[in-house]
């Protein structure tokens, strides 16, 4: 179940640095929330839905790992991206 494309499209267009720019960190975690939020609803429906809860918690984890390395190197946007899309901080190891 892939993301809407004129949602794709509106976050690439919020979160990005350019016009296409599609693979910044700030993007790739954006795009993540989004898909991550689509998934939850659909598993409040289909709670049975084993394979898509798999697929979300393999999201999530990629989504962790892109937001620790972007608090390594820039603390401030990080802090900016994730007040933006409402997540919790993620503690550093």
């Amino acid at each position: 179940m892939p993301l809407d494309p004129q949602l794709k499209k509106e976050t690439i267009g919020k979160f990005g640095h350019h016009e296409g720019d599609t693979g910044s960190v700030e993007v790739q975690i954006a795009v993540l929330q989004k898909r991550i939020e689509q998934i939850t609803e659909h598993l409040k429906v289909n709670k049975k839905d084993y394979h898509s809860r798999q697929g979300l918690l393999k999201m999530v984890g990629n989504r962790r790992r892109l937001e620790g390395y972007l608090r390594s190197k820039d603390i401030e946007k990080y802090r900016e991206l994730i007040k933006a899309l409402g997540i919790r901080e993620v503690r550093p190891k």
